[in-house]
């Protein structure tokens, strides 16, 4: 047993006092499968449990229960049975065969791709499961490989009706489109809408994958797949495995094709179809065993064929019976005489017995009851209505939901198909919409607090935050905006609001401080800005400072748009040349003190031999100075006047 399992606290449980869990066989986004004993039966079972996130949410639990009773519905040997379905606490299980195997899509993976035999046998299966399914009514809408099960005692089976649904109820909003893209037929993407001919395409996918060994179509994001799926053709698997018969090729394009009605009309054609081509090309379908415990050998398509039924035929050695005298033959006359007034007599008794039977179960037993119509979808009034025809008495019941428009039936209780007296209570549950709920306030949490928190009231919360640099510590929550479900306007909702479930969020996350760079070189300020995810234009501004020395960073230039700094920002780095430079001004010829004063207002400080002091300023003259006319210098700087009299 694996760590993981140790570590599951369901394994060793008793589930509703009769279900010993032993190990998890698998996890999907739904539910957790685990190997299960029926302590009442003595058998093995597996076990589905609903997760416990999704155990209170109603849509969720409806989906669970669907497919209990839409594969127990099936009575075919190639489809998973389903035996039970219940709920113990805060758990929701079912209860289905257990059949030690693998899927078709670890076959895929461990082989790539199936031999012709391997293919047929496993499509032949399918089918007729698939068949039984139509037959019923219900349409799988998640025919794929991961549902495939191949047993170890050779049985092939489809399961997971999870999503199954009646033929009539054709149509899927853009939250119900849950079906994997890869197996997506075109209408599910284009209009929402399936039925079995959808199936017929998944299925002809599915074959084309065990055929070639891969997809027909490939993307980095699912909604390309489903464009493809939407508007392109479904190649011939010969192309890319020249050793498939065309016949093969064929069916492929005539279950893939882009419109419903050019395709089989249901499982049970296009199984039609495919044994007509195991006839033409001589193969029958394998026993299934050899696709499991006989995979190695797999390749070659060494894989035995189903046998024929043994036919009795006379054995010649064997002793021919002796001829019977009269007196026998009278004693055996009589002996069938009686035999059938015995048997009148008893025939007679037995029809008395069930005409009793009959009148009870009509009058007061099981016949009796009247089994409770359908009413989600409809208005209250169109619920009461089918009911009060049925004899029961409608009650008004009300629920939030997400899933039903308000005013509309959610279902009733006790469910549909539930048989009661004639004259009892039936609550009509109609939705009220969404519950409302009074946020509290969301900045200053974390994000994923945010995010638990939000989820916990059913609100959606965009996939990606806005990241910002801002004075508040990193990963924390600066702002949040609502749109509501209903389109009207965004609005904030940083310092809590009233927002109803389904809603969506958007929220404003810090990135922490923006860097303050100022002072370092060049090179420190742009791993600096990098390591905060940060892109440093290769454009320097270079400007004057009297602050800042020559060649270290003064700043960073003003963000392009409004607003606060985001990671992946391209910043452009402001550096400093120095102090700025100035000309010494030209004072030949002046006076001392009108030199002086001009070396003044140039912003220098004049400086002289000390000599000239005792000169009146009239006798002086300046002959030049250092450093010279015209050279540059910053301000403040000591320019030395030459001097002389000017007397001489």
């Amino acid at each position: 047993m694996t760590t993981n399992q140790q570590a599951d606290p369901l394994i060793g449980r008793l589930v509703d006092g009769r279900y010993r869990v032993r190990a998890r066989i698998a996890r999907g986004g739904m539910a957790t499968v685990y190997v299960a004993t029926d302590l009442r039966l003595e058998r093995r079972i597996a076990l589905k449990v609903m997760h416990a996130h999704l155990s209170d949410d109603s849509a969720f639990q409806s989906r669970f229960i669907q497919e209990a009773r839409a594969a127990a519905r099936l009575a075919d040997p190639h489809v998973v049975n389903v035996f039970d379905q219940g709920q113990d606490g805060e758990l929701a299980y079912l209860v289905m065969e257990y059949l030690p195997g693998i899927t078709l899509r670890e076959l895929l993976r461990e082989q790539k791709r199936l031999t012709i035999p391997q293919t047929i046998t496993i499509m032949d299966a399918v089918l007729a499961g698939l068949s039984a399914a139509h037959r019923a009514g219900i349409v799988h809408r998640d025919v794929k490989p991961e549902n495939v099960l191949l047993a170890e005692d050779g049985r092939i089976k489809i399961g997971d009706f999870g999503l199954a649904r009646a033929t009539t109820a054709n149509t899927a909003t853009g939250q119900q489109l849950l079906g994997t893209i890869a197996y997506l037929a075109p209408e599910l993407v284009t209009r929402g809408t399936a039925d079995a001919r959808s199936d017929i395409y998944a299925l002809g996918i599915m074959l084309y994958e065990m055929l070639v060994g891969e997809q027909p179509y490939k993307g980095e994001q699912p909604m390309q797949i489903a464009f493809q799926h939407a508007t392109e053709s479904v190649p011939r698997p010969s192309v890319r495995n020249p050793g498939v018969p065309e016949q093969l090729d064929e069916l492929v394009l005539w279950a893939t094709e882009k419109s419903p009605d050019e395709r089989p009309d249901d499982a049970q054609q296009m199984l039609d179809r495919l044994r007509e081509i195991e006839r033409g090309l001589g193969i029958a379908p394998a026993v299934a065993a050899a696709t499991m415990s006989q995979r190695s050998q797999a390749d070659s398509g060494d894989v035995t064929k189903v046998m024929p039924s043994t036919i009795a035929i006379a054995d010649p050695t064997a002793p021919v019976a002796a001829p019977v005298d009269n007196a026998t033959l009278l004693r055996r006359r009589s002996s069938r005489r009686r035999a059938r007034g015995a048997f009148l007599l008893t025939l007679v008794l037995l029809l008395a017995t069930v005409a009793g039977g009959v009148g009870w179960w009509f009058g007061s037993g099981p016949g009796s009851l009247v089994a409770v119509p359908a009413v989600a979808g409809m208005s209250y009034d169109d619920a009461a209505n089918a009911l009060t025809a049925e004899g029961f008495v409608p009650v008004r019941g009300e629920e939030n939901s997400i899933d039903v428009a308000r005013d509309q039936t959610i279902r009733s209780d006790p469910d549909e198909g539930a048989r009661l007296d004639k004259g009892a209570e039936v609550t009509v549950v109609v939705s009220i919409g969404p519950a409302s709920h009074t946020a509290e306030t969301l900045n200053g949490k974390t994000e994923q607090e945010a995010r638990d928190y939000l989820a916990g009231i059913k609100v959606n919360v965009a996939e990606q935050s806005l990241v910002l640099f801002s004075d508040a510590d990193a990963d924390r929550v600066i702002n949040a905006f609502v749109t509501p479900r209903d389109g009207g306007e965004v609005y904030a909702c940083a310092e809590g609001c009233e927002l109803l479930e389904d809603d969506s969020v958007e929220l404003y996350v810090s990135a922490g401080a923006f860097p303050d760079v100022a002072g370092m070189s060049v090179d420190q300020a742009t791993k600096t800005l990098t390591d905060k995810q940060l892109q440093v234009s290769g454009d320097i501004q270079y400007v004057t400072s009297e602050d800042v020395e020559k060649d270290r960073v003064i700043g960073v230039a003003d963000r392009a748009e409004e607003g606060n700094w985001r990671p992946g920002d391209q910043v452009q780095l402001i550096v400093s040349t120095g102090p700025p430079l100035f000309p010494v001004p030209d004072v030949t010829g002046m006076s001392r003190d009108e030199a002086a004063q001009a070396i003044r207002d140039a912003g220098f400080e004049p400086t002289w031999n000390g000599i000239w002091n005792a000169f009146p300023n009239d006798f002086t003259e300046v002959t030049g100075s250092d450093p010279g006319e015209g050279e540059q210098r910053r301000k403040g700087t000591k320019i030395t006047l030459q001097i002389r009299s000017s007397a001489f």
